[in-house]
């Protein structure tokens, strides 16, 4: 399914009402994506059913975001992040996303459920330089110590600036 897509700087903006929602397993395997979904990725339903959530990963996301979301959501917690999508054609979108994780009858999880909406801007200046930051560290580090290097990072932020990372995530 990985294709070899190339980035491009074609944009997509999500509109102001649009809810980009999935459901997986929790391995990260696509069981549910809305139409919006399906829109944005430019992927049919058939392509993404079944196959990694991270197909629509682009290589701007820092891997120690990815880090903190896995982190987060095996602690049974949701979490708040900006993430950068790449679609099969290459064009990009930004997303608010919130991900939580799905119960069944007996309280254990069987999968999460993501909900994304259209990000502010100014929020997109914020994250993308913070995002960059994270990807020099990681490359500086090496792969081998890449996801500890970007997490030091953002560890450092937020405890200069004295908040938790949701808080910072919501606040701007």
């Amino acid at each position: 399914m990985k294709y070899q897509i190339q980035p491009t700087l074609q944009e997509q903006v999500m509109r102001d009402n649009d809810f980009i929602v999935s459901k997986t397993t929790t391995k990260g395997i696509l069981t549910y994506a809305n139409r919006i979904f399906i829109e944005f990725s430019k992927y049919s339903e058939k392509e993404l059913m079944g196959k990694q959530h991270n197909v629509i990963r682009h290589p701007d996301m820092p891997r120690g975001v990815f880090k903190l979301l896995w982190d987060t959501l095996k602690q049974d917690q949701e979490i708040f992040a900006y993430v950068k999508n790449m679609a099969k054609d290459g064009s990009f979108y930004w997303v608010l996303a919130n991900v939580t994780p799905s119960y069944d009858q007996q309280a254990k999880v069987i999968g999460y459920y993501s909900v994304r909406r259209k990000p502010k801007p100014e929020s997109i200046e914020i994250i993308s330089e913070l995002y960059r930051s994270m990807l020099d560290a990681e490359e500086k580090a090496g792969s081998k110590h890449a996801i500890e290097a970007s997490l030091e990072l953002v560890t450092n932020l937020l405890a200069e600036k004295g908040v938790s990372y949701e808080e910072f995530i919501l606040s701007i």
